[in-house]
């Protein structure tokens, strides 16, 4: 979080960021947390992230290389749209708004994003992904 900002920075992986695929698990660490948010404001129950959710940073780190760089450049963008609108949200919040309409459309959105992000990861066996011993 900065000085100048009220969320959390979502920021890109470039920078002073960690690198590779513990920046990406960190990234999508941080929007499914955001999503939650948005979820909790939009009055939606969802429960534990499903194991696709949670697997996603190990699967991605196994993709192809041009893969893994598609799917991050698609993090930077949702992080671009998440940032703005949940400081959008806290503000009606914090002024006494009803923020829910709004939240609705940035969780069908995230939602949205979401879904096309995990499409991106090649798929896992019936018990998850690769794990090295």
């Amino acid at each position: 979080m900065t000085a100048a900002s009220p969320t959390p920075a979502l920021a890109p992986a470039t920078g002073g960021h960690p690198s590779g695929s513990s920046a990406s698990a960190l990234r999508w660490a941080a929007l499914t947390e955001a999503g939650q948010v948005v979820a909790m404001l939009a009055g939606v129950s969802t429960g534990r992230p499903g194991r696709e959710i949670r697997d996603f940073p190990v699967l991605l780190r196994d993709a192809k290389p041009w893969r893994r760089e598609a799917a991050e450049h698609a993090l930077d963008e949702l992080a671009a749209m998440m940032e703005p609108g949940i400081a959008a949200l806290m503000a009606i919040n914090a002024c006494g708004g009803d923020c829910r309409p709004a939240a609705e459309a940035l969780w069908a959105e995230f939602c949205a994003a979401r879904a096309a992000l995990l499409a991106m990861a090649p798929a896992a066996g019936s018990f998850g992904p690769l794990r090295a011993a």
